[in-house]
């Protein structure tokens, strides 16, 4: 009886916080939609690719120096992501999560699929590109929410390197060299 009573005293303490915490999706609805639309591995893994970037871009402060470019990638993508630094970078971990997900999914189905391959490349340089902007903004992370943000993404850009690493060397094909 005094357990139930202690457990529920602690649900009703912790679960508001809970609440909070799930009410912030890692996707605008615009880019949510564009997942749904991207079916094909590779181009899905672009989506997200193109959504994590753009929250650099808004931690960066870039967004408001190319206004060209933002303006056009409005209209399909929709406004740039908003909050905290803490916040857009949970969310660019939870959609790097999001894409090793989508990529295990598909290696689960068909382990054999070229595009596994591709979109985990694909994946990694960007990683690293996003990665090698963000260091010095880590060292310099003050709040627990950053801290654990950014400890978050480094656990997924490792995931990320790591499955990259175990990957055979990427074949060339020489036609296609030839072609360009």
């Amino acid at each position: 009886m005094i357990t139930r009573i202690a457990l529920t005293l602690l649900l009703l303490l912790i679960g508001p916080g809970l609440v909070f915490a799930q009410t912030r999706d890692h996707l605008t609805p615009q880019e949510v939609d564009l997942v749904k639309e991207a079916q094909i591995l590779d181009k899905r893994i672009d989506v997200f690719i193109k959504a994590a970037e753009r929250r650099v871009m808004v931690i960066n402060g870039s967004a408001a120096a190319n206004t060209k470019q933002t303006k056009k990638d409005s209209e399909r993508w929709g406004e740039l992501p908003a909050g905290s630094r803490a916040e857009l970078v949970s969310d660019i971990a939870r959609i790097f999560d999001e894409a090793i997900t989508n990529i295990d999914d598909v290696s689960l189905r068909d382990e054999r699929n070229p595009l596994i391959a591709k979109s985990l490349r694909k994946l990694a340089q960007s990683v690293n590109m996003i990665m090698a902007q963000l260091k010095p903004l880590s060292a310099e992370a003050k709040s627990d929410a950053e801290v654990a943000s950014f400890e978050l993404l480094n656990e997924d850009a490792q995931s990320i390197l790591e499955a990259v690493n175990k990957l055979p060397p990427e074949v060339v094909d020489k036609k296609t060299k030839k072609n360009k």
